[in-house]
């Protein structure tokens, strides 16, 4: 199975196949696909109260991959209580479970801001995840702009799910279950993304 984490900071290594013209280059901040942009179909529910944002986010990214469940019956499975979902690594458990997967590991951003590795290892796993039909999970906390300038403030912490991108996955298309806009997705920039989610982690 694919193990990205490897790939992020390793040293340009290029591979070439003949013949084909077909050329794969891999550095510090590898791009994951030739694709700018890229949306994927999913099916969006309001979350139903003020602590499911955790079964809402896992909820759409699952439903992206054809696999339906309620949003009680995904707070059952990551443990989500008034108190809302404990981490991200509970959404890469389930994820993983209910999809009959091993696709998605934990991502952290220790700290208040995210530095350039993490925003750059955050770009190329929506890139590379988007790609392959799997929305990431993101656990974010504080407020963030978009890029239509609305604010999105979660001060006690939200999950959100990334189902898009853009700019060659320098611009993410988020899904968020308790949108103030009440719209239910808008989109921001990866740099301000990763330092949203800084102090928590991402299921990828």
């Amino acid at each position: 199975m694919k193990r990205r984490s490897k790939l992020v900071g390793l040293v340009a290594a290029v591979a070439v196949m003949l013949g084909g013209l077909f050329v794969i280059t891999l550095g510090a901040a590898p791009g994951a696909s030739a694709a700018t942009a890229r949306q994927l179909n999913y099916s969006f529910q309001w979350q139903q109260n003020g602590f499911y944002c955790g079964p809402a986010a896992t909820r759409i990214a699952l439903s992206a991959r054809g696999l339906n469940f309620s949003q009680r019956y995904l707070a059952g499975q990551l443990g989500t209580t008034t108190a809302g979902t404990n981490s991200a690594f509970d959404t890469t458990r389930v994820l993983n479970r209910l999809g009959s997967t091993s696709f998605y590991e934990t991502k952290m951003i220790p700290g208040n801001l995210a530095n350039q590795a993490q925003i750059n290892r955050l770009q190329w796993d929506i890139v590379f995840d988007i790609d392959r039909n799997y929305p990431i999970v993101a656990n974010v906390v504080g407020t963030a702009f978009d890029t239509d300038g609305d604010r999105h403030g979660y001060g006690g912490g939200h999950y959100l799910a990334v189902v898009g991108y853009r700019d060659g996955g320098w611009t993410a298309k988020i899904a968020d279950s308790a949108d103030a806009q009440r719209v239910g997705w808008y989109w921001m920039s990866t740099t301000r993304l990763a330092n949203w989610i800084a102090a928590r982690g991402y299921s990828a």
